[in-house]
């Protein structure tokens, strides 16, 4: 993952609303939750949802699927990991433990 992906990604997930709306989707599981239910969950206007829904879509956190008449949006598990995996890919890798004890036994 490029690093400006990664920073537009948690400045996504940074405001509360947003990462509240997230978090929803990823308890949701893969069959995600329709944009009404969000509302009720959340209290708070169509278009304040609305708002941020459309920055979670933009930087590839969740995406939208019309069924019939509802929208419904899911989590993208796989953009997830990949911001998860970019933040832990080099953990302690300046620490010399840390590569010392990460060496397999002989």
């Amino acid at each position: 993952m490029k690093i400006d992906d990664a920073a537009a990604r948690l400045e996504a997930l940074g405001n509360a609303t947003r990462l509240k709306i997230y978090r929803m989707l990823v308890r949701a599981g893969r069959a995600g939750m329709p944009v009404g239910r969000l509302q009720e969950r959340l209290k708070i206007p169509a278009s304040t949802l609305s708002h941020h829904i459309k920055g979670l879509v933009a930087v590839g956190l969740i995406s939208q699927v019309r069924e019939s008449t509802t929208l419904v949006c899911h989590a993208e598990y796989d953009t997830m990991r990949g911001l998860v995996d970019f933040l832990v890919a080099e953990c302690c890798a300046d620490e010399l433990e840390c590569k010392v004890a990460a060496r397999p036994a002989a």
